[in-house]
């Protein structure tokens, strides 16, 4: 933002009881009336200085070295201004001095940002930001402390010591000391990227030093159920109620493709009557915010009516009996033991199971597929829809019939054309 007058003058000042001898040079910064000095740390006598023109007077080396700092300050000053108006920022004498002696980036330290960071990203929790992000950047946040203190002893760092070097040794120890998986060390670098990408931004650093670093990650094979095993936790008679409640959660979740958190919060209000006359959910994603439109399958009605009444539900106003995450997961593997399903069943399976066994599985279009999981995007679709050689078989029997039926093209002439050697050429 232009300010309406600027102004710039060195000039001589008097030191405490002074008498006679140097005086200190200083420097004022002036911005729509409102003036900024500093010392300039040097002394020059009053007898050779011009107060018209600025500077010190004669010939002399001393002269001209003084001369030469002067000018290095004044295009220091007029590169600060031209920054600050280039930024959108508003141009004050304050702010000029803060860029000139370098105060403005030694106040930026990382770990104070990264904070600031994750402070205003908790007031908006609820408002477009899940809880599970925070405490994601969180958790970056404690580790990447954790490598200032243990292997550059400090307690902070300036952004402008980040560089490549910086971000390699923090993948490194990411994966050596604290036995991260390649994947699990890239999200907590992304999470700093974040940070310092804003800095960048911002015009507080000059390069990024995340640039050259191969953010790439490994491509990871999901786990999912398919139809038997999804009928072997279902048909299983289990008598213990604790683990009855967590299959009958899990069911619910292979058929609506809701996340842990999203079936935890899952309320009455939000389950409704479309304009087809069928019971749906229509839900915002705890995690994104993004909307989410599931239609109930008649497997989902029968268990949301099994617990209608239930006690732990309407004293929690939840549809379902919903556990702890980690209590939910350490009975999932109970239930997997007694269904002898050799896999290791977790919350997020439920999600993979109804994104490829229950709706791409049974030819449900990807489109509809992704409304129902509340993704913004296909690619985030594709991780869970996975396309399996049993549906691609099926998909290429059902082509098969098609083109048989419709006669798609005639192949008359390739059965009946005798194709023969070309004769050699004579000369």
């Amino acid at each position: 933002m232009l300010e309406k007058s600027f102004g710039l003058l060195f000039f001589l000042r008097k030191p405490r009881d002074y008498e006679e001898g140097l005086m200190y040079v200083y420097m004022r910064i002036t911005v729509d009336g409102v003036a900024k000095e500093v010392s300039v740390k040097r002394s020059w006598e009053p007898s050779k200085w011009s107060a018209k023109a600025n500077r010190a007077t004669g010939t002399k080396e001393d002269t001209r070295q003084l001369n030469h700092y002067l000018d290095v300050l004044q295009n220091k000053v007029y590169d600060a201004r031209r920054k600050l108006i280039d930024n959108g920022k508003i141009v004050t004498a304050s702010a000029i001095m803060d860029i000139v002696s370098g105060k403005e980036q030694r106040t930026r330290e990382l770990l104070a940002l990264f904070k600031k960071h994750n402070d205003e990203m908790k007031a908006m929790i609820g408002k477009g930001v899940a809880k599970g992000t925070w405490t994601n950047f969180n958790t970056t946040y404690r580790h990447v402390s954790d490598f200032l203190h243990t292997q550059y002893q400090v307690k902070e760092i300036n952004i402008l010591s980040l560089d490549l070097e910086f971000v390699k040794k923090l993948y490194h120890w990411f994966r050596t000391v604290k036995n991260l998986g390649h994947n699990s060390a890239l999200k907590n670098i992304a999470n700093l990227k974040k940070i310092v990408i804003e800095c960048k931004d911002n015009g507080w650093l000059p390069v990024d030093p995340f640039a050259k670093f191969d953010l790439t990650r490994e491509e990871v094979e999901t786990t999912f159920l398919v139809k038997e095993e999804i009928q072997a936790i279902a048909d299983k008679e289990i008598r213990n109620e604790r683990l009855c409640r967590v299959r009958d959660v899990f069911i619910f979740c292979c058929f609506t493709g809701l996340a842990f958190s999203d079936v935890k919060q899952l309320k009455k209000s939000e389950v409704n009557i479309g304009v087809d006359s069928e019971l749906r959910i229509y839900k915002g994603r705890q995690k994104t915010g993004t909307p989410s439109l599931i239609p109930l399958l008649p497997i989902t009605q029968k268990i949301l009516t099994k617990y209608q009444y239930d006690k732990q539900c309407l004293a929690s106003n939840q549809l379902l009996p919903v556990l702890s995450n980690q209590k939910y997961n350490a009975y999932l593997k109970e239930i997997a033991i007694l269904c002898d399903i050799d896999k290791e069943l977790k919350t997020h399976i439920a999600r993979h199971t109804f994104g490829t066994s229950v709706t791409v599985g049974n030819n449900v279009p990807l489109e509809s597929v992704k409304e129902m999981m509340g993704h913004k995007n296909m690619r985030q679709t594709l991780h869970y829809a996975k396309i399996t050689g049993m549906k691609v078989n099926k998909d290429m029997k059902t082509l098969k019939a098609k083109l048989t039926k419709n006669k798609f093209i005639s192949d008359v002439q390739i059965l009946q054309t005798i194709c023969l050697p070309e004769e050699p050429n004579r000369k």
